[in-house]
């Protein structure tokens, strides 16, 4: 007996040096490569490394502490609609009127005649009908996100929301000898005060219409997306009677969601993979508002993240500051722990299968100029606000040990290129030496 407790005390002695022997040499990578690093020398940095196999932190300096995760966001939001939304995505329920009339009620489906998505079922199943009403009382948001940039209102990356959106609330426009808009509704909406005629042009958009223009510039145009200002209550009434060719109206109700049919557009992960290998903004925001409205019956970005963290985010280590789903807002405020604790519950409660889909890896998405000799070994989504950087997700290391990570950096002042750089050398630094 003397023996046998004698040999599980020096095993359990080998495994704790063993386990402090790793943590001082992951300690001293990081430092090397981001905390002592010239490049990293203004900013405020957070750093945790987990291993759920023993449910311990390897390395952890300023975990707790909170910082603007930028894009991060979405692996909140993105958990979220794992978690709530099913396989497919509930784009409408409805209500047949008899004549040809339907009466629709919109869950804010983000792919409603978006050019990622060939497969239109609702537009099919719309255009059939001589009337088309919109039930509007479940929207309860505001267009734009709280703390967003104003001025970025001519910005692709900064779509508004909306309770029905289409064509992603992006107007194309394109030139080739003539200037062409898709939709085409806003073809005579484009005017050409400020151009001078000449091939060197860009197109903007008035602050509060929707209202076009062309201006002189120094480069040659190309293809531009610019939001549509979706605050104009009959814009959605006009818009989808020019698309479907048939008569549009706004409900005075929004009736009986039991009694409504349910609708499904596009495969849940198929939206989810787009959203996260190239950060869409746009796609982030509307799948929380849709979270909201299956849970609280309601579209509101407020309402629906005090309720998860009340619920399904619990057990946060932190409670951050979460106000939208995208991480366009600097009002944000998270900790690695916290992305941490989000990617273990999503490793924990979805096959890994599904996550290696929605997450890039090396070389893929917003990592496509990095990681590219670790392809299957991390998987993780990028963050990125003028001075700040963040990456989170997991890696496996050469010895098959599966890590979670979340590296943030707040108010750096070097090249971001740089900042990414010393971050790839530190990750990469764990997976091939441990």
């Amino acid at each position: 007996m003397r023996k046998f407790i004698s040999a599980a005390a020096v095993f359990s002695a080998l495994l704790f040096f063993s386990a402090c022997s790793l943590q001082k040499k992951i300690a001293k990578e990081a430092g090397r490569d981001i905390l002592n690093n010239p490049d990293f020398r203004s900013a405020h940095i957070g750093i945790t490394l987990y291993d759920p196999a023993s449910g311990q932190y390897l390395y952890d300096h300023q975990g707790d502490k909170f910082f603007v995760p930028a894009s991060n966001t979405k692996l909140f939001t993105c958990y979220a609609v794992m978690k709530n939304l099913g396989d497919s995505l509930l784009s409408i329920r409805y209500i047949e009127n008899g004549n040809g009339s339907v009466t629709v009620y919109p869950n804010g489906d983000p792919s409603f005649l978006h050019p990622d998505f060939s497969s239109q079922r609702v537009f099919d199943f719309l255009k059939k009908h001589r009337s088309v009403m919109i039930g509007t009382e479940s929207w309860r948001e505001n267009a734009l996100g709280f703390g967003w940039a104003w001025d970025d209102y001519n910005s692709d990356y900064m779509a508004e929301r909306s309770l029905m959106p289409i064509y992603g609330n992006l107007v194309r426009f394109t030139h080739n000898t003539a200037t062409r808009a898709i939709p085409s509704y806003f073809q005579n909406s484009l005017s050409d005060s400020g151009w001078n005629g000449k091939e060197s042009f860009s197109i903007r958009r008035e602050p509060a219409s929707n209202s076009f223009y062309r201006r002189a510039s120094n480069s040659r145009f190309a293809t531009t997306d610019i939001p549509i200002y979706t605050r104009d209550p009959q814009l959605l009434v006009s818009l989808l009677a020019d698309t479907l060719h048939t008569r549009v109206g706004l409900a005075g109700s929004t009736g009986d969601r039991q009694a409504a049919v349910k609708m499904y557009s596009q495969p849940t992960d198929s939206l989810l993979k787009i959203m996260m290998h190239r950060s869409d903004n746009f796609f982030a925001e509307q799948t929380l508002l849709m979270v909201s409205n299956e849970k609280l019956g309601f579209m509101s970005d407020a309402r629906i993240i005090d309720t998860l963290l009340k619920t399904d985010f619990v057990g946060l280590p932190q409670k951050p500051k979460w106000v939208d789903g995208s991480g366009l807002s600097r009002y944000n405020l998270i900790s690695p722990q916290d992305f941490v604790w989000v990617l273990t519950q999503m490793k924990n409660e979805f096959r890994w299968e599904r996550i290696s889909t929605i997450l890039a890896t090396g070389g893929e998405g917003t990592i496509s100029s990095y990681y590219k000799n670790y392809s299957g070994r991390i998987y993780a989504k990028t963050g990125s606000l003028s001075n700040h950087l963040a990456l989170s997700g997991y890696i496996t290391t050469k010895k098959g040990r599966q890590l979670i990570f979340s590296v943030l950096v707040n108010a750096e002042l070097a090249p971001p290129a740089n900042i990414r750089k010393g971050v790839e050398k530190f990750l990469t630094a764990v997976m091939d030496g441990n």
